[in-house]
């Protein structure tokens, strides 16, 4: 018996990678991955964070996000201190440079979101947006 198309995780990953191209094709125009965007926008959103909560609210391990925030920071797009009481809580915020590259980079989302809403179509991607976030909420 053949299950390869009820690969709920093969399917979730193919249709990732393929959107991740769209939007990284576009963003490139601004020396940014989706992954970096994406950081920069929560950073801008919900301020100054510990490594310890930004992995835990983009869902990626910390190896992942080390190596992402390393780029970052050696592209002046973001700072890392940490506290004199507790020198492992690590917070990293966003330079006046990466809120500049987020703002010029907005533009380039934009593109790449009608992009992939034109293909799949705006109701459905809505829907299945609605979907994906409510899968890892409840993780």
């Amino acid at each position: 018996m053949d299950d390869s198309f009820d690969d709920d995780c093969f399917a979730i990953r193919q249709a990732a990678r393929y959107v991740s191209q769209i939007y990284d094709r576009h963003l490139a125009n601004v020396g940014l991955t989706i992954t970096q965007f994406s950081l920069l926008s929560r950073l801008e959103r919900l301020g100054p964070m510990t490594m310890k909560q930004l992995a835990e609210i983009m869902h990626m391990q910390r190896t992942t996000l080390v190596r992402t925030i390393q780029r970052l920071r050696r592209n002046g797009l973001l700072v890392s201190s940490a506290p004199a009481v507790d020198a492992r809580a690590l917070s990293v915020s966003l330079t006046s440079e990466g809120a500049a590259r987020l703002e010029a980079g907005w533009t380039y989302w934009r593109a790449a979101q009608a992009e992939v809403e034109h293909h799949f179509g705006g109701q459905r991607a809505r829907a299945l947006r609605g979907e994906l976030f409510a899968v890892t909420s409840q993780v």
